[in-house]
């Protein structure tokens, strides 16, 4: 049985899209600390978010 897709907002898109792409591109930065034994407070909570925010893109935009 085909699947229905449901609408889709383009600017939740949008705004998920940019906050992923802005959360990623921090993660480098954040692992050279990790290298140097420093240890982010908040960096378990920035790649839980990451997931979420690519988990959601992927079921919003694919059937």
């Amino acid at each position: 049985m085909p699947r229905v897709r449901k609408s889709v907002d383009p600017e939740k898109l949008s705004q998920e899209a940019v906050e992923l792409a802005k959360l990623s591109a921090a993660i480098p930065a954040e692992i050279d600390r990790v290298n140097q034994g420093q240890i982010p407070k908040d960096l378990a909570e920035r790649v839980k978010r990451i997931e979420k925010l690519a988990k959601q893109l992927r079921t919003e935009i694919l059937p």
